[in-house]
């Protein structure tokens, strides 16, 4: 076999190449077992045979249950009853089929399977189910038969495909509104939709759309694969929404996690037919120790047709347009990456890595790849595993970005421990883009992550308890100054730096003020915490508006010239003691002035010559800013010998500020 590209291009992994080549191997001798030479497509449709169907006036439905030795349906056509009318009939291969007339069962009827096992049963909700829903007062799961009138009907007709490097707007349906209760899709479409496509961003990227029990898990532990999360409204409004994201413009992805699931046994696949071991591995392999859930067994056939048919079933049946994939470096490695630091690549090629993972990844991305070529796959990943964002015919994983998650990671770490007059600029710089040649980043100030209970976002970490009283513009205060004027300079150097898409957490543009706390038993299942106030953002007299206004308008200049689909990021100036830094990308200079007390006169950057003008602010007045630098005038660069050869820009520099230049023809 060739040396894989990743390897040609990387001399770091000659050492390696043998484990990328048995990957390669691997991934190839597994999709021809899977699918006998046919395609991926063909295999990853399992969604279209288990579950519940309707076909010639009559209902089937199929499972997968090696273990059992009955199955009963049972539901509120049958006063949850067992018998033999109800049964299953085993079909081989652990498959389970039963059949019924089209007329005994209706529209939203509550069901769910009475599991039987030599030594035990149970009742659980189908596997492959496509609608689960939870009483409103015993919280107990049902599966629920889902054959609406009046389908609905899609307007797009064509794939959407998204013509831009992506502007993710990552957020959560049931914590979308202003009041204290779960909302709703539809609510989510008349009420944020506009918002983001106001806000210029171009991806939505949902969290916590697969059904899952708990509600404060964030969707995290996920209990029915198949069925979007009846707690925010129908399949049907989920479509509309998506639908008419897609008429603005926006594409939308899903928070896809295939890292583990629930241990539920009632509503989720814990134990599905009396083993652990269906879908996962047995024992404490099969246990993830810092997530109590179960962890998936890649190595089995039926998973992968599970797992494959569920990233096929989004794609097609909810048209999305890509996942976010979650947990990725717990996938890789056998201790999840559990306290690794991952400094060298003896970390990520030893026997820690494990091979079936890798397999899935790549199997995955070539599926998502002949779906839809346009469609955005993205992993979080902390381990930064060499070929993880490569293509796979360069011997990589086939993702298009990795999450840059050292970014937030440096900031809170900046914020925390040093002194604003110890920010180092250069490294700032080498923080910001450091990522491997052959792969794409989706950098990001913050995320969800940051906002969870237990943490802090950069607003709440600059300003604290003095944003609940001192947000009023006729409330001057020097530490909401500096808080607000730093959240603007964080985000336009970590966006305009960002290696390929940028990523912003719902809220988080205007500073929202509150962290995000589920309802739980500690807060007495309060949702306080658990909503988004847009009302501070839209009212002129705080100051929350400054900061949504500005970023607005950063995303509209990264949006204009296609900023991020320009590779090249150069250092242009950078002193330390003066705590400047000067970035070039296209057309566009990036001045940065982070030192806290001290501005600059006529400060000299050298510079080709060139002509250049102010498209972007963060101290203009109308963001929060003082007003200090001159907007309307053009600034040339000057000679600085008499050979005219050599040329300088001449800026003022004001405390704690950035601003955009564009060069002119």
């Amino acid at each position: 076999m060739d040396t894989p590209r990743i390897v040609k291009n990387d001399p770091w992994l000659e050492p390696f190449k043998q484990s990328i080549l048995n990957w390669i191997q691997l991934s190839g001798e597994k999709e021809q077992e899977l699918t006998g030479g046919k395609s991926l497509m063909d295999f990853a449709q399992g969604h279209k045979y288990f579950g519940m169907h309707k076909n010639k006036k009559r209902w089937y439905i199929r499972e997968w249950a090696p273990n059992a030795t009955k199955i009963f349906l049972v539901g509120v056509f049958n006063s949850w009853t067992e018998s033999d009318e109800w049964a299953f009939t085993s079909i081989g291969n652990g498959n389970w089929e039963f059949s019924i007339a089209e007329e005994r069962l209706k529209h939203e009827d509550l069901y769910a399977l009475m599991v039987h096992w030599e030594g035990g049963a149970g009742k659980r909700i189908p596997a492959w189910t496509t609608r689960a829903v939870q009483d409103s007062e015993t919280h107990i799961f049902n599966a629920q038969v889902w054959d609406p009138p009046k389908p609905y009907k899609w307007k797009l007709k064509k794939q959407f495909k998204l013509n831009e490097a992506p502007l993710i707007y990552e957020a959560h349906v049931g914590m979308s509104g202003e009041e204290e209760r779960v909302h709703t899709y539809n609510e989510f479409r008349e009420n944020i939709l506009p918002r983001v496509k106001e806000a210029g961003y171009n991806v939505i990227q949902f969290m916590a759309i697969p059904e899952h029990p708990y509600y404060g898990s964030f969707g995290y532990h996920i209990s029915s694969f198949f069925a979007p999360s009846s707690r925010f409204g129908t399949p049907e409004e989920l479509k509309q929404l998506i639908d008419e994201a897609h008429a603005m413009g926006i594409a939308v992805i899903m928070d896809l996690i295939h890292s583990h699931a629930v241990r539920n046994e009632i509503e989720g696949l814990g134990c599905f037919d009396g083993t652990q071991y269906q879908f996962f591995h047995a024992g404490e392999k099969g246990i993830h120790p810092a997530w109590d859930s179960y962890c998936f067994n890649y190595g089995k056939h039926e998973v992968l047709h599970f797992l494959l048919s569920n990233i096929r079933y989004w794609l097609e049946e909810f048209r999305f347009d890509g996942y976010r994939f979650d947990g990725v470096t717990s996938m890789l490695y056998f201790d999840h990456g559990l306290g690794k630091g991952f400094s060298g690549y003896d970390d990520y090629f030893s026997s820690n890595l494990d091979f079936e993972a890798v397999v899935y990844f790549r199997l995955t991305n070539k599926l998502i790849n002949q779906l839809n070529p346009s469609a955005l796959s993205i992993a979080e990943d902390v381990s930064g595993l060499p070929g993880l964002g490569a293509p796979l015919d360069d011997g990589g994983l086939g993702f298009d970005f990795r999450m840059s998650m050292g970014v937030p990671d440096y900031w809170i770490k900046l914020i925390k421990e040093k002194r604003d007059e110890e920010w180092e600029v250069g490294d700032m710089f080498y923080q910001l883009t450091a990522h491997r040649n052959d792969e794409k980043v989706v950098s990001y100030a913050e995320s969800h992550d940051q906002a969870l209970v237990g943490d802090k976002t950069i607003i709440f970490r600059l300003i604290d308890k003095d944003m609940y009283f001192n947000m009023h513009k006729d409330q001057p205060n020097l530490k909401v100054d500096r808080g607000i004027a730093l959240h603007k300079m964080i985000r336009l150097i970590t966006a305009t730096c960002a290696g390929g898409a940028y990523l912003n957490f719902m809220g988080n543009e205007f500073g929202h003020p509150e962290w995000i706390d589920f309802p739980r038993e500690g807060n007495n299942w309060s949702y306080k915490h658990a909503r988004r106030l847009w009302s501070i953002s839209d009212n002129y007299e705080l100051k929350y508006h400054w900061m949504k206004d500005f970023d607005r308008e950063m995303i509209a200049l990264i949006r204009d010239d296609e900023l991020l689909r320009i590779p090249e990021i150069w250092n242009v100036w950078e002193k330390h003691s003066d705590q400047v830094l000067v970035l070039g990308r296209g057309k566009y200079l990036f001045v940065y002035n982070f030192h806290p007390t001290q501005s600059y006169t006529d400060y000299g950057i050298p510079y080709s010559q060139a002509k250049f003008s102010v498209v972007l602010n963060t101290d203009d007045g109308k963001f929060g800013g003082f007003d200090r630098i001159e907007e309307r005038i053009k600034y040339y660069t000057i000679p600085i010998s008499d050979s005219n050869e050599q040329h300088c820009l001449k800026l003022y520099l004001p405390s704690r500020s950035a601003f955009v230049l564009k060069q002119e023809e």
